[in-house]
């Protein structure tokens, strides 16, 4: 299958590009930096931006399934995420997309906060608020929208390998507990249900 990954330079985009490479199939990746991937027959990239309509445009037609794995490590005020939702619904408006589109955010964001553990709670206050702030305006902007969402909300990220036994929660409850989980596996779980959906218009929690 095609799959569109923007974001694809670094972090969960990249470990999604050399998975969904590795299980055989077509990637588009976009990323304002494409260096770091390695060629591929079976990979196009496009050097640009998230945020441009064209881009976008060129990066999803055609394309099986989207994955919206962009991050940033600045931690001021921000509006990549809701800009990023902005060009994504001008540009599946033109396409008339009708493929799934999977959306990396962060547990934390949206009513999710509600059910942070006490030290991420804190830690998000700190240091991270305004980002998760608008990934909640980018939830908003994509969940009232037409398209085949899925909001994907990984806990803590970090570098360890994949494991494949992570837990996938669909639904907040009180005394939950979302942890750690490796860049490896929730690039599994994007691969694996970019290409057999199960969670369309649901919030999906990750965590080891």
């Amino acid at each position: 299958m095609n799959i569109a990954i923007i974001g694809a330079g670094a972090g969960i985009g990249l470990e999604s590009v050399l998975k969904a490479l590795k299980n055989g199939h077509i990637v588009t990746a976009l990323s304002t930096n494409t260096d770091k991937i390695p060629n591929h027959p079976n990979l196009i990239k496009i050097n640009g931006s998230a945020t441009s309509p064209i881009d976008l445009k060129n990066a999803i037609k055609g394309s099986d399934a989207v994955l919206i794995t962009v991050g940033t490590k600045n931690k001021k005020a921000t509006t990549l995420f809701s800009d990023i939702a902005s060009a994504l619904l001008k540009v599946a408006d033109e396409l008339n997309f009708s493929s799934p589109v999977l959306v990396i955010t962060g547990f934390g964001s949206g009513e999710s906060k509600g059910y942070l553990s006490f030290f991420m709670k804190t830690v998000i206050s700190l240091f991270l608020k305004d980002q998760y702030n608008n990934k909640t305006i980018m939830e908003e902007l994509i969940t009232k929208s037409k398209l085949k969402w899925e909001i994907v909300r990984p806990g803590m990220l970090t570098n360890k390998a994949a494991t494949n036994s992570y837990k996938v929660l669909p639904k907040l409850e009180k005394g939950m507990k979302v942890g750690k989980i490796s860049r490896l596996d929730v690039a599994h779980y994007l691969i694996n249900e970019a290409k057999n959906p199960k969670m369309l218009h649901q919030y999906v929690a990750l965590t080891n």
